[in-house]
Order: structure tokens, then sequence, then C-alpha cells
């Protein structure tokens, strides 16, 4: 996978975020609160192998498509990252988050721990977050309670949760989604805090940090 450098003329002063956990500890309903408190940010659409979902649209949740077309594009580049989660593949377009970065725009990728780790590698800015449940027993109740998927698939997922957990200390912060309204308090209060970082407000502010000197090390 080439490795992409993150300069000034790529992102234009906009933050990538990356946003994991493991299915059923809250990540969808809390990015889909941010989303419509800070529309500012804008969410890439992942491809995924998957069958869709009772009440999922093509295009919104995910792009749909099949296994062979998916291997196409692995082989073509065009995915910044992928990766086989749960027997399905999953994957983030090049072209749509570079052409977002390079409009100026704020981007959370909504991904597996795996692809967290691939973002990073090419964008050493990424801030990445990690969502954890309660507890293991709490992650199978809301699963259940989710009514989406075959006992197999849950006993699954359960099982793969541990891996995906242990990597949670790769990440730049932890969110335990046990209060849901203050996981949502605290996932805006990252966003918020990163678009202050010194980098991002002098790519934005060339004019003001002209005007005080000011020249940004970072």
């Amino acid at each position: 996978m080439t490795k992409l450098s993150q300069t000034s003329s790529l992102t234009a002063g906009s933050s990538l975020f990356t946003v994991s956990a493991p299915s059923g500890a809250g990540k969808s309903s809390l990015i889909a609160a941010l989303l419509k408190t800070d529309p500012t940010i804008r969410l890439s659409i992942s491809t995924t192998t998957r069958q869709p979902r009772p009440g999922e649209v093509d295009g919104r949740e995910y792009h749909f498509t099949t296994v062979e077309t998916f291997r196409k594009s692995i082989e073509a580049g065009e995915f910044l990252e992928h990766a086989l989660v749960h027997d399905n593949y999953y994957g983030t377009s090049k072209v749509k988050v570079l052409e977002l970065l390079q409009a100026g725009n704020d981007v959370l990728l909504e991904i597996d721990w795996q692809g967290a780790l691939q973002i990073r590698e090419q964008f050493p800015d990424t801030v990445s977050l990690f969502i954890l449940p309660p507890s293991i027993a709490e992650l199978e109740n809301r699963l259940n309670k989710r009514g989406q998927d075959s006992q197999e698939t849950i006993k699954r997922r359960i099982q793969g949760a541990a891996l995906e957990i242990s990597h949670a200390s790769d990440f730049d912060y932890v969110i335990i989604n046990n209060d849901f309204d203050l996981a949502l308090k605290q996932l805006s209060a990252v966003i918020e805090s990163a678009r202050c970082r010194t980098r991002q407000q002098a790519l934005k502010n060339q004019a003001l940090f002209s005007e005080f000197g000011i020249i940004s090390r970072r």
C-alpha cells in the first residue's frame, strides 16, 4: 500500500478521525448523534461485502458490493485501508477520502482496529478513538436486543470482541459507552480538541498567524 504524506496541500488544515469498537459497543449510534450536532464533519461511507441489515440503505450506512468486485478494487489500489472482519470485507475509498480532506473537510472513518492502524501509517496526525462497552455481558445484551443478527453471528462477534478490545491501547482515546450522553459529550470534546491543534489552526488561519508572526513548528 502506498504511504501518503499528510502535507498542508493534502489536508488544508483538516483533521482525520478514526472511530473503532467491537460490534454492539454503540459506535454507530454515537457517530450518528455526533453528526446531528456537528454537521461540519464528514463521514466516509465504507464499502462492505456483508449483506444489508434490515433498514440499511446502500450508500447511506455502507456501499454494499460483492466479494469479486471488492477484490478487484483491492487489486486496483482503490482502498486506503481494507480488512476482513467476521468473514466480510470492509474498505475505505482512497479517492473519496482524499477529495474531502483536500477540500478542507474534517473526515471521520468508522472502521475496525485493523483499518485504523493502516490509516495511521499513512496519516500520522490521525486522531484515533476506541469505544468500549461497560462489560462483555452488556455487549452481548446489546447485540441480542438489536435483533439484527443470528445467535451464531452474535456468538462469533462476542468471541471476536476480545481480540478487538485488546487493541484499545493502540488508540489515542478510549471512551467507555456506559452513559450514552456522557460518551457523546466526550466524543465531541475530542473532536473539538483536535481542531484546536496548532498545526490545524495555522493551516486554517494563515493570515492571522502571519499577522501575529506565529511560526508553527508542529
